[in-house]
């Protein structure tokens, strides 16, 4: 077995992480305040309903979630019951007639590209162009050629080491004498090869499609963990899940996409778990009430951006799962701002 799987951090990534994760936050801000007047807009108001920001400014449901989620991780906002109204902070430097706007402040990034690219995801609620490029594919379709999903892979496989690993340990009381475990959309392989490497008993497959199922392939075995983890080239909305299964897992997946796409996610490993199976959904999550953590409300503006998801909430998940004869255990945090919520198939 390689040595990396044997070995675990004795230290946090999180700050090192956070860095890349709210690498968009500035820019959401940006479009806020210069483009939209935002905060201004709501001062004229006093309180503002959800519905009448739709309303006004035409933002989509998914984008406008993630914007209020940001301003609430920020203290610019709160929210009673649907309606928002501007803290102190928020009407001292974010309103434009106050002798102490910082909206200046933010005009260098005011014609960025991912500024630009904003704009457009907040009306549309549709993934821009990864990075904003120019003439480039969203982020899904760009994971269908080979160069760039090696790249993602490899971006996604660093990280995913010292999250896994976490993620292993703190399962400890779930696995028990579970045996066959799937990691569906498992990039690289390398959150089931944590959690073989953690517990040997373990027979997983990984589902991915092509090209990632041929790097998941490579790094399995290069891992030498071939024996016990076998890939699955599969698209994981339209083709059919195993079945009879004890563990599902869906790491770092449905942050991905939007709730008709979560739901049907879910759906899937609820069919394919056997009675007393484990569905283990490890992601960032959102605060029940979407007023942070900060850190991850930061990253959920960069995923708003590049895919059709957002982070989620523990709430919400329960809200997919509890129809679906799900009991779910509360979220427990890990390590690097993430964490997993659990659910034993009924």
């Amino acid at each position: 077995m390689h040595n990396e799987l044997a070995n675990h951090p004795l230290t946090d990534p999180a700050q090192i992480l956070r860095y890349r994760d709210r690498q968009y936050a500035a820019e959401l801000l940006a479009t806020l305040l210069l483009h939209f007047d935002f905060f201004s807009w709501i001062q004229a108001r006093k309180s503002v309903s959800t519905q009448e920001i739709q309303s006004h400014f035409g933002f989509a449901t998914r984008p406008l979630d993630v914007a209020l989620t940001l301003c609430r991780a920020n203290q610019f906002i709160v929210s009673h019951g649907g309606n928002h109204q501007l803290t102190q902070l928020a009407r001292e430097h974010l309103v434009s007639d106050s002798p102490w706007y910082l909206g200046p402040y933010y005009t260098p990034i005011k014609d960025t590209p991912i500024v630009h690219s904003f704009l457009k995801v907040l009306k549309s609620g549709k993934p821009a162009n990864w990075q904003a490029q120019d003439g480039g594919q969203d982020w899904h379709e760009s994971m269908l050629t080979e160069e760039f999903a090696r790249g993602f892979t490899s971006l996604m496989n660093c990280r995913g080491l010292a999250l896994g690993q976490a993620l292993a340990r703190s399962l400890s009381p779930w696995i028990g004498d579970r045996i066959s475990l799937l990691d569906v959309g498992g990039g690289s392989g390398i959150y089931a090869a944590t959690l073989v490497a953690a517990y040997p008993h373990l027979k997983a497959h990984i589902l991915e499609q092509p090209p990632v199922d041929a790097i998941a392939s490579s790094e399995i075995l290069r891992h030498g963990l071939n024996q016990n983890i076998q890939v699955l080239s599969a698209n994981m909305f339209k083709d059919a899940w195993p079945e009879n299964l004890d563990i599902v897992l869906l790491s770092n997946v449905l942050h991905d996409w939007d709730v008709p796409e979560v739901e049907m996610l879910i759906v899937k490993a609820s069919r394919s778990l056997k009675s007393n199976g484990l569905l283990v959904i490890h992601e960032a999550f959102i605060n029940n009430d979407k007023s942070g953590p900060l850190a991850v409300a930061e990253y959920s503006a960069l995923l708003m951006n590049i895919t059709q998801g957002k982070c989620y909430t523990p709430e919400e998940y329960a809200h997919f799962l509890e129809p679906l004869n799900f009991q779910v255990h509360p979220f427990q945090p890990t390590i690097a701002d993430r964490g997993f919520i659990s659910a034993i198939k009924i």
